[in-house]
């Protein structure tokens, strides 16, 4: 099976996170990804301190797969090979502030009459225009802004922001998927995402609860979930396990295992509902239950009944656990001996592997890419 993506070009003008996450999702299933760099390159070149050879641990873990090619876009020289690329690419990529990419025409308006089909996205802050569109706009800012922080962490705790680049990561997948949807359309156009529109539409659920029973959503001890009881994590004997249970089969069979099946039918543990009217009773009673052995001990006992439990780990574990090996999610770039490792890609579609190649020293394709090519 050939690469779902093969003969689709993308031109990316990215830095940092968002932008080259994207790139990346559209290298992995196959697409020729074009990253155009500044001279001194995409500060996320130099934002780890840890290199394995001339790469930049960070920096690989974004733009495995790509081409670099360095143009200024300010001069002549560089607009000129820029506007000969979007003649022949699908899509251009950007996450620069809109300010930036206007001014370096970045945009479907300005690049149409290069080619009318060319879709163009903006992966921006708060959209391309309005007034709050220069703002600054990282992950933790938006983050704090749309109440992930303050819905994050324990109640007497300081708002928590994710342990990791949530925002950043979801933007760029709703990138690639507007990307790849106005390919298919077969028109061309501009393509916008807020990273600020991302987070408040993952926030879902929570938000119809805001704006259509009036909810004040709180920060709950021990990630508690807000509806559903047992859903959190509880300290053990040992350790801390997560217990998330949303069905009564499976409340009974959890029941019987810790031995007490008498919460079956007590009014207060019986159902759902009963259980989040009474959240502090019950979790008070289970947790009294799940200290008496270790998170490991009670995973064994109760994953054979179907009870959705595990311990909390690390991402040291889960990089080392027999799960990630099972779903081959540790991957070499280029060859087993370059020294370099990654996540692999999610998506996996059978009959067709990626090919995880290392990322692009600055400029390396300079040559092979300028020389010109048409699409297929």
């Amino acid at each position: 099976m050939s690469a779902p993506l093969a003969g689709i070009r993308i031109i990316e003008v990215g830095h940092m996170l968002a932008g080259p996450y994207c790139g990346l999702l559209l290298a992995d299933m196959g697409a020729e990804i074009i990253k155009i760099e500044p001279v001194d390159g995409d500060i996320g070149r130099k934002v780890s301190p840890h290199y394995i050879g001339p790469h930049n641990a960070y920096f690989a873990s974004l733009n495995r797969s790509k081409k670099s090619v360095v143009l200024d876009l300010a001069s002549e020289a560089g607009r000129a090979e820029l506007e000969r690329l979007a003649a022949d690419s699908h899509a251009l990529l950007t996450n620069l502030r809109p300010s930036a990419i206007k001014k370096l025409g970045l945009t479907y308006d300005s690049l149409r009459h290069c080619n009318p089909k060319l879709v163009c996205v903006a992966l921006t802050g708060y959209g391309l225009d309005g007034p709050y569109a220069d703002s600054p706009a990282y992950d933790y800012v938006i983050q704090a802004i749309t109440g992930v922080m303050a819905l994050t962490g324990d109640p007497d705790a300081p708002p928590t922001k994710a342990g990791f680049s949530a925002v950043d990561n979801s933007a760029g997948m709703a990138a690639a998927l507007g990307l790849l949807a106005k390919i298919v359309q077969g028109e061309g156009g501009q393509v916008e995402v807020a990273m600020y529109d991302v987070m408040l539409s993952q926030l879902n659920y929570l938000a119809g609860a805001v704006l259509n029973a009036g909810e004040t959503m709180e920060r709950l001890a021990n990630s508690s979930h807000p509806y559903l009881v047992p859903a959190q994590i509880f300290p053990t004997g040992d350790g801390w396990l997560t217990l998330f249970i949303t069905h009564e089969k499976f409340w009974s069979k959890f029941c019987n295992e810790v031995g007490r099946p008498e919460w079956i039918e007590d009014p207060i543990f019986a159902t759902m509902d009963s259980r989040r009217q009474n959240r502090e009773h019950v979790l008070k009673a289970i947790e009294e239950v799940l200290s008496t052995a270790s998170a490991a001990e009670w995973v064994r006992r109760l994953q054979p009944q179907g009870v959705v439990v595990s311990e909390v780990g690390t991402l040291t574990d889960a990089l080392k656990s027999d799960l990630a090996a099972s779903r081959q999610m540790v991957v070499p770039l280029g060859s087993p001996d370059s020294g370099l490792r990654a996540v692999a890609s999610a998506v996996k579609f059978h009959g067709y592997e990626p090919e995880y190649t290392l990322p692009p020293l600055l400029d390396q394709h300079r040559a092979d890419v300028l020389k010109g090519a048409t699409l297929p």
